[in-house]
């Protein structure tokens, strides 16, 4: 989970991206093409390239793709009730990718009762070096031992390869200069792992401009992708369901960040409504406990961290908001997913999170505590809940990700992992 940005931290950042935004070189399409034949030259997959000290993986073997067919591109009306989601289901981040250790995480994750986990599958490391020349080895690898272990799947779908970008924003994440391009690239993904991706979120946090090619937060343009990946997905296996961005709750505005309540608001606005099933939505904890309501929190200095009212959004039940811009538009009959949320345990002095840190066993009690709350006041239109995270192998101490998981970079669990576990589901 990224530090969850406010005024004053970005107050500190804003005159570095002024600069950085002055330079960039404009070259997103404000439109977003119907797909066309998804490409016909595929190479021999090979290994795809891996994360940053992540080891690569040596059992995958080498597939040779078919060639991709030309998608009939129909935009079925948006599934209400997602097909095999409870309300609500039980979910868990994990990172798969290039893990000699990807089936003992799915293990911890299926002898804890999640049915779901969340992975991403960056588009940066399947069609890393041109167009066309996709690389399955690793999804095809990890995509399998997901359905070994019979869980479902919702893959995170983001990272644009450098070449997507006429200014070379990358390794920061952004749209695409031509938006078809992700359109080919989704397709390819579900016509090959048909009924395999139960799920697609389209991309992740695009509410900051660090997750956006350093760009102002753009809600119109985040709906031209959600609907080129929509329309692509749903041509490929109708049956998938698509979940917009979860955002990064934020009291921060402007050219850096947008609050989540106002770019959904934008989005509804720009016809977003057409092209998702299930709302994404992100709901980390902070220092509240999961029965807070935001209204609590805006009044407790302690808890919103001395931003008053625009510090509702630092609770669990944020979630509640997010439903109310759904309500106000009409949007009843489909239901959030909530693709993280947790409580870190990160005490380090110097810590972005020291002041919203909790203890171990409050974190284990507070993840229990926002299932059981989502079970007894968030029926019928709450889905599958996503806590974060197995964590990954190769995390350490360094890492603020190591102190929100449950369990261990060595696979041993902690307080809240047992919790969960013993957890009536």
């Amino acid at each position: 989970m990224h530090p969850r940005v406010t005024r004053r931290e970005m107050l500190g950042r804003s005159s570095v991206l002024f600069l950085t935004l002055g330079f960039l070189v404009q070259g997103c399409g404000s439109a977003s093409p119907t797909p066309t034949a998804a490409p016909t030259t595929v190479a021999t997959a090979t290994s795809a390239p891996q994360p940053t000290a992540v080891a690569r993986p040596t059992t995958a073997a080498t597939v040779t793709p078919s060639s991709i067919p030309t998608p009939t591109i129909v935009a079925p009306t948006p599934t209400p009730a997602p097909q095999g989601m409870t309300s609500p289901d039980y979910g868990i981040q994990v990172f798969l990718w290039g893990s000699g250790n990807a089936e003992r995480d799915l293990g911890l994750a299926k002898e804890a009762g999640f049915r779901w986990i969340k992975q991403s599958i960056e588009w940066r490391y399947v069609e890393p070096h041109q167009k066309g020349q996709l690389e399955f080895n690793e999804p095809d690898r990890l995509i399998g031992l997901i359905e070994s272990a019979n869980l479902k799947l919702i893959a995170r779908i983001d990272n644009q390869p450098v070449w997507a970008r006429s200014d070379k924003v990358w390794p920061v994440d952004g749209p695409p200069d031509k938006l078809q391009d992700f359109a080919d690239f989704v397709h390819a993904l579900a016509s090959r792992y048909k009924g395999k991706i139960a799920a697609y979120e389209i991309w992740n946090e695009p509410n900051l401009a660090r997750e956006w090619g350093n760009q102002p937060p753009d809600p119109k343009h985040y709906v031209e992708l959600l609907k080129a990946g929509y329309d692509a997905i749903k041509a490929a296996d109708p049956k998938a369901d698509v979940i917009s961005a979860g955002l990064s709750p934020t009291t921060a505005s402007g050219a850096i960040a947008m609050p989540d309540i106002e770019f959904i608001q934008q989005m509804y606005k720009a016809g977003g409504a057409k092209y998702f099933d299930v709302l994404g939505a992100h709901a980390a904890g902070y220092k509240a406990p999961p029965d807070m309501s935001p209204d609590d929190v805006a009044k407790n200095p302690a808890y919103n961290h001395g931003e008053g009212s625009a510090g509702r959004i630092y609770c669990f039940r944020h979630v509640e908001d997010v439903r109310k811009v759904m309500e106000q538009n009409g949007d009843t009959d489909k239901r959030i997913a909530v693709l993280e949320f947790g409580w870190t345990i990160d005490n380090r002095p110097g810590s972005p999170y020291l002041w919203h840190a909790v203890s171990e066993q409050q974190q284990a009690d507070y993840l229990v505590g926002a299932y059981q709350w989502a079970k007894e006041h968030w029926q019928p239109w709450i889905g599958v809940m996503s806590a974060i995270y197995i964590a990954a192998p190769y995390w350490t101490k360094d890492d603020e990700e190591y102190y929100w998981a449950i369990t261990n970079p060595d696979g041993t669990v902690r307080q809240s992992y047992r919790a969960l576990a013993a957890m009536a589901k």
